[in-house]
């Protein structure tokens, strides 16, 4: 991208949406940020006010209106813009007050799943001559390296999980339900809906803790698999974990984190590697 060439950042919650703000800035571009009333972080603002190569601007907009995101990114000479952050799936469909464009786009949803829901937001936008493009593109160096990225190996127990686990998330996968399982002792435990990776895994460690250690036949410890969908869209709802998905599996119990290499931003980098390296867990990626 030239130096000269405006970014627009489509800005959900949690730290991708600042990290790329960063990358971007870094190259000289200069950035126009919409973030998101109902989950982009207050903390944006700090990072676009800091001092930089590339300037920066924020403007605030509720996740309902497609219409103002569109006229602001028009009004900024924006043409390429990117989307960064989660935007909880179960907003969409409770919270929000949407404008009269994104009630018409909802509508005429055949299914409502992130793809269908995120493709048909990305076509609106480049009918307007916007076009959403990969949200990686300044954060390659963070993308999962294939192969054991902690000082353990999995176990053979741990790796029967990984097998089982990335043959039943990728099935799902391409239902666009969720992207993460957990298993133990080559049992589904949890899959992954519309409540998040993190949410997840802690619900399955309340699944186990539930259980009779006396009477039950499974391991005590988890695996938690995240895979990228068939034909993974690069530019929306890409595979991230970070610190505080370790965290959550420490929480849970889970041992062992199994991802898509090349697929999945690992979003603290190094400190997601130290975080498991302290705390006794295996990640993979393949």
């Amino acid at each position: 991208m030239a130096i000269s060439e405006k970014l627009g950042l489509i800005a959900g919650n949690g730290s991708f949406p600042l990290l790329l703000l960063d990358a971007a800035r870094a190259r000289g571009v200069e950035v126009i940020v919409a973030a998101i009333k109902e989950e982009a972080s207050p903390d944006i603002e700090k990072r676009a006010a800091a001092n930089g190569k590339g300037s920066a601007r924020v403007h605030w907009l509720s996740l309902g209106e497609l219409s103002k995101l569109i006229e602001t990114f028009q009004r900024e000479g924006v043409s390429r813009a990117v989307m960064a952050g989660q935007v909880k799936h179960k907003q969409i469909f409770s919270s929000i007050r949407p404008d009269w464009k994104l009630a018409k786009l909802l509508i005429s949803l055949g299914t409502r799943n992130t793809d269908s829901l995120l493709g048909a937001v990305a076509k609106v936008l480049a009918d307007e001559g916007i076009t959403l493009v990969d949200s990686t593109s300044y954060l390659e160096p963070l993308l999962a390296k294939p192969g054991v990225l902690c000082k353990r190996a999995p176990s053979e127990d741990e790796r029967k999980n990984i097998e089982y686990g990335r043959a039943v998330a990728r099935h799902l996968a391409q239902y666009d339900i969720g992207q993460t399982v957990v298993i133990a002792g080559a049992a589904c435990v949890a899959v992954e809906a519309m409540e998040g990776t993190d949410a997840t895994i802690l619900r399955a460690g309340e699944i186990m803790r539930g259980l009779d250690a006396d009477a039950s036949t499974l391991s005590r410890s988890l695996t938690v698999v995240k895979v990228a969908k068939p034909g993974q869209d690069m530019r929306f709802d890409v595979p991230i974990v970070g610190v505080k998905t370790i965290e959550a599996m420490r929480a849970a119990g889970a041992t062992c984190l199994a991802v898509d290499a090349g697929k999945c931003l690992l979003l603290d980098g190094d400190e997601v590697v130290s975080a498991a390296d302290k705390t006794g867990i295996t990640v993979e990626a393949e």
